[in-house]
Parts: structure tokens; C-alpha cells; sequence
């Protein structure tokens, strides 16, 4: 049996476990904290590590225990920083056989009595160290009753007494508990620190590896060096004692870097024919969806990252290949489009899990974004419009698919109506006497009623009316205002009076606008109301305070102008 176990193979996360602070790595904070306590003897009485998943929580605590229990080589030691591993204590800490350090898992044992159970030991002195010290992993998943049973030992334990706990969810321990605890964040480790690490193991065990294979492992275990070992572990068996960048990316069904950002280039040119074979060729050699949709959103950060910082430091660790892929992509591609594609990817994700098939939802997503980058963005339109529409000449059609009998005067005494495609230019609106006349304002809350933002603000700020009189309409434009525009405009008029206008523009500056006349009469009621005696004093009282808003409201009774006052908003 001796021989079995011998012979037994040991799993490189396990057979190079970290067996003191020296071999700790990227935790330095912590060991330069603990090292100090020690050295000034202020022991805490109950630590609490936290972080992800195999970043070495588990392992800090043991070491933690040796530095409490080991006796030196000579058996006469006191607590230290850098524990011998050769005395009793240290070797029985490391075979997990030690008497008085009691290590269990709370996900196993979540109850009041399995607590009950374990403290009623506390108050017997260690048999074989100096300290008891109870080590508690995945802490968060104990009962709320298993929890008030351990708050008053915790917080008034015996002196022989430490406790370490160990969590992936600090968030979900009382505070009442972290309160009474030192506490340490492990941080992840960097894929510079994993790539030291896997290369020291290697060394050891005579294992040659490409460092692009490294790479892709340290990355893939996002920090934690526990998942850096474990896919080490079965990087080495697939590749038959070696590790190859290619073997590694098919093993984790990563893409290709080189393709990913090939896919995104053809994503901004819209090529969707190559942007699907693309994605079907990293399909078919057993790249996941999901990793290619993650790898989007990170070439997307990076190229938005490369907008912003120009010439400074690698930010990513790309090679001289991808940094020049990346700010080719970078200067082809505005911020806009990118933030919009940002926001697509992220969504994506979602669709990407729901969806009963991976690989047809990230076709449907990719279509969609490609479809979507060429799009001008508001701007471009605007430019566009600028650049299309001029005051003083017949403007160019800017969709030529469609011919549109609306255009802009050439000189200030032309007059043009507008007409829809179906009618004749000469056909005149002909109005029936006995019409109502139908006012401005009636139209603007029309368009208000009907929630129609868009063409109030344009009705607001971007036209202005020397005449409006019973189906006819004399009009100045801004630049701003797009033929479609004002076909609306006159569309909605004709809806809400309910007869047929016709729109005369005239050419020359924009006159005064509805926002205009509306900011003018705000003004004059303000500076009325300031000049009551009421908010002067109010105003006084408050220093620094202004009107922002007023409320205008009648008598009821009377329906008076005099009967007009004003509630108004003050603003410190």
C-alpha cells in the first residue's frame, strides 16, 4: 500500500504548494503585514482571507499556522515570519496531521451543532503546539445560527486560541463577524506572475514550453494560480511532456488572436460573407463562441484604450504585430462607433446564453453589429445635411432613390409650396370659407399631446413664422431642419386643424422662434416677480438662491389677469 501511494501521481497544484511566505508569491501586502505582527508581537487574535478562487487562501492560512507553531530547529522558538519546516510542528502542519490545528469546511459543516461541536474544544489547551488554531474555509456558507454561535468565542477566545478564515464571498459574511476579524484581500496574480511560476515548475520537471503556450494558460486562469496548474497539468499531458501554443489553444478553445482581430477589421467594413466564414473557420477548429465574443469585447477595449492614450506604454503585453494591428484599427474607427459596437458585445452576452444555439446567436449578433458599424453616426448626418442643403442654391438630392418635390428658394423673394408626390405642382389647397382658423399654439400643444418631441423641438428652435393664417404658412428654416422635416411639420398641421396648409419658405436668417418668444416672456415674468415684496424678502433671506422656474395660475372665481402670481423654484 506504501508503495501505491508512492508511486502515486501528485498533482503540480499540490506538489508545489507554497510551504512558506518565501514561496508566496504576489501577496506581498499580507506578508509584510503578518511579518510585522509577529516581529512586534501584536497577534491578532482572528484573521479572514478573502479573494477568487485558488489564489491561495487556503494555502496562506497554513503557512500562517507554521509561523504560529514552529519551534525552530533547536525546539526553543518563538512565533516567526519565516517558519523552519523541519521541526515537529512545521512537518506536521504540512502533512495535515497536526493535533491542535483543526482545519474543516464550513460548505460540509454549516449547522449550529457542527459549531457547537467544534468550539466546545476551545477552551483545552493545544497538546502539541503553542496555539490551537482553527482554520474555516468557504466561512460565507454557514448558518446564520451556526454564525451567532461562533460570535462570542470569536470575539473573547482563549490566548492559546487563533482563528483563520477563508472566503470567495466576503460580502456574504455578518458584519458583525468582520468586524471582529483582521482582514487581507488576495489579489489576483498578474499573467507575468503566473508565467514566473509555471516556468520555475518546469524548470523543475524538465519540461520544455513555448511561451505563447504559458501565455494563453495564465491568461486563461484570469489570476488564479490553482486554474494556472491545472491547465499546466493537462496542457502537459496533451502535448506528451511538451507545451505548445497550438495544442494550448485548442485544448481551452481560444481563437486566434491574429483572427480575432481580422474579424473585427471585417466587422468595421461590413463584410458579413467574410465575417462568417471567418467565425464558421474558428467554429469548426473548436473555438468556443462564447471566447470569441469575449475576445471582441476585449480587442474593442483595447483599440478604444489605444484612441486614448496615445504614444504611452504597452498597456495589454501585445506583440509588435498586434500593437501595430491595433492602432491601424484605432485610427480607421471614431469612438462613437466603437462605444456603439461596446454596448452590442456586452448585450450579446446575454443573448449569447439564452439562445438554443451558441453559434447561430453570434452570427445573428455579429450581423447586426457589422450592419450597424457603417451607419453614420449623428454627426456624420448632420455634416452631411450641412454639406447638402444650402439657403442660397438648389440643394442635391441626398437620396436619390426617392426625388422629393421640396427645395429651398434661390433669392429672398422666391416662394416654393410644398406638395406631396402624388399631387400636381400647379394643384392649389383650396379652404373652405367657414374654417376656424386654427392657431399656433393649438399646434404646439397638439404635438405635445402627442408626445411628437422631436418635431416640437424642431417646431420650436428651428423654424420661425412671419405668417400663419388659414392654411397658409410663411416660414424661415434653419440649416439644422431637413426637407423630411418639414414635410411633418405641415403633415401634423393638416392632421390637427384638419384642412390642407401650404408651406412658403423664404430665404435669409431664422427670425425669432416660438423658444424665443418663449424665453422672453420668462424672463419679463421673472424679473415681475422678483419685484414682489414676498420673494425679495425670500431671496434676501436665502443668500445666494435664484428663480429657476415659474408656475403661472388664474383665480378661479375671477379668470382676472391682475389675478396672475407666480410659483417659483429657488436654487441655491
Amino acid at each position: 500500500m506504501a508503495q501505491n501511494d508512492e508511486n502515486q501521481y501528485l498533482v503540480l497544484a499540490r506538489k508545489y504548494r507554497p510551504q512558506n511566505f518565501d514561496d508566496l508569491i504576489g501577496q506581498d501586502a499580507l506578508v509584510q503585514t503578518f511579518t510585522n505582527a509577529v516581529k512586534n508581537n501584536r497577534i491578532h487574535h482572528a484573521y479572514i482571507l478573502t479573494g477568487i478562487r485558488g489564489v491561495g487562501k487556503t494555502t496562506t492560512a497554513r503557512i500562517m499556522a507554521k509561523a504560529l507553531n514552529c519551534t525552530g530547529l533547536d525546539g526553543k522558538g518563538g512565533p516567526t515570519a519565516h517558519p523552519c519546516g523541519v521541526c515537529e510542528n512545521c512537518k506536521a502542519i504540512a502533512e495535515d496531521c497536526h493535533i491542535d490545528v483543526i482545519e474543516l469546511d464550513a460548505a460540509s459543516r454549516t449547522g449550529v451543532d457542527d459549531m457547537r461541536e467544534i468550539l466546545d474544544g476551545v477552551r483545552y489547551k493545544p497538546t502539541m503546539g503553542r496555539y490551537k488554531v482553527y482554520i474555516i474555509d468557504e466561512i460565507h456558507m454557514l448558518s446564520k445560527n451556526a454564525f451567532n454561535a461562533l460570535l462570542k468565542t470569536l470575539e473573547e477566545p482563549p490566548s492559546h486560541v487563533k482563528f483563520i478564515f477563508a472566503t470567495t464571498e466576503i460580502r456574504k459574511v455578518p458584519v458583525t463577524v468582520l468586524s471582529r476579524c483582521q482582514r487581507f484581500d488576495l489579489r489576483r496574480l498578474t499573467v507575468e506572475e503566473l508565467m514566473l511560476l509555471m516556468n520555475r515548475i518546469l524548470a523543475k520537471e524538465n519540461i520544455v514550453a513555448e511561451p505563447n503556450g504559458l501565455e494563453i494558460i495564465a491568461k486563461a486562469a484570469d489570476g488564479s494560480a490553482r486554474d494556472a496548474l491545472s491547465l499546466l497539468d493537462q496542457a502537459i499531458s496533451i502535448g506528451d511532456g511538451k507545451i505548445k501554443a497550438d495544442v494550448v489553444k485548442n485544448m481551452i478553445g481560444l481563437a486566434d488572436r491574429g483572427q480575432i482581430f481580422e474579424l473585427f477589421s471585417l466587422l468595421l467594413s461590413g463584410n458579413m460573407e467574410k465575417v462568417l466564414n471567418n467565425v464558421q473557420t474558428q467554429y469548426q477548429n473548436g473555438v468556443n463562441p462564447q471566447s470569441i465574443l469575449n475576445d471582441l469585447i476585449e480587442v474593442n477595449h483595447m483599440i478604444m484604450k489605444t484612441r486614448m492614450v496615445k504614444d504611452g506604454e504597452d498597456l495589454f503585453g501585445l506583440s509588435e504585430a498586434e500593437k501595430s494591428l491595433c492602432e491601424s484599427l484605432a485610427n480607421g474607427v471614431s469612438i462613437a462607433v466603437l462605444s456603439k459596437i461596446w454596448q452590442m458585445l456586452i448585450k450579446g452576452i446575454t443573448e449569447l446564453q439564452i439562445a438554443p444555439t451558441a453559434i447561430d446567436a453570434l452570427e445573428m449578433i455579429l450581423i447586426r453589429i457589422a450592419y450597424s458599424a457603417n451607419l453614420p453616426t449623428p454627426q456624420e448626418l448632420l455634416a452631411d445635411v450641412k454639406k447638402n442643403v444650402d439657403l442660397n442654391e438648389e440643394p442635391k438630392n441626398i437620396r436619390p432613390q426617392k426625388t422629393e418635390n421640396i427645395f429651398r428658394p434661390k433669392s429672398i423673394t422666391d416662394k416654393v409650396e410644398i406638395t406631396d408626390n402624388n399631387q400636381k405642382t400647379e394643384e392649389k389647397t383650396s379652404l373652405d370659407a367657414d374654417n376656424s382658423q386654427f392657431s399656433l399654439d393649438e399646434f404646439v400643444n397638439y404635438l405635445e399631446s402627442r408626445k411628437k418631441m422631436m418635431l416640437l423641438y424642431a417646431l420650436k428652435n428651428d423654424v420661425s413664422f412671419s405668417k400663419f393664417d388659414r392654411g397658409n404658412a410663411v416660414l424661415r428654416v434653419s440649416e439644422k431642419l431637413s426637407r423630411e422635416n418639414i414635410r411633418s411639420l405641415r403633415e401634423n398641421l393638416e392632421e390637427a386643424s384638419g384642412y390642407k396648409w401650404t408651406f412658403e419658405i423664404e430665404g435669409g436668417q431664422l427670425g425669432e422662434t416660438i423658444a424665443d418668444k418663449e424665453n422672453r416672456r420668462f424672463e419679463e415674468n421673472k424679473r415681475n416677480a422678483q419685484e414682489s415684496l414676498l420673494v425679495k424678502e425670500v431671496l434676501e433671506e436665502f443668500k445666494g438662491a435664484k428663480i429657476e422656474s415659474l408656475t403661472r395660475k388664474k383665480n378661479s372665481e375671477e379668470e382676472k389677469q391682475d389675478d396672475i402670481f407666480y410659483e417659483g423654484d429657488l436654487e441655491r
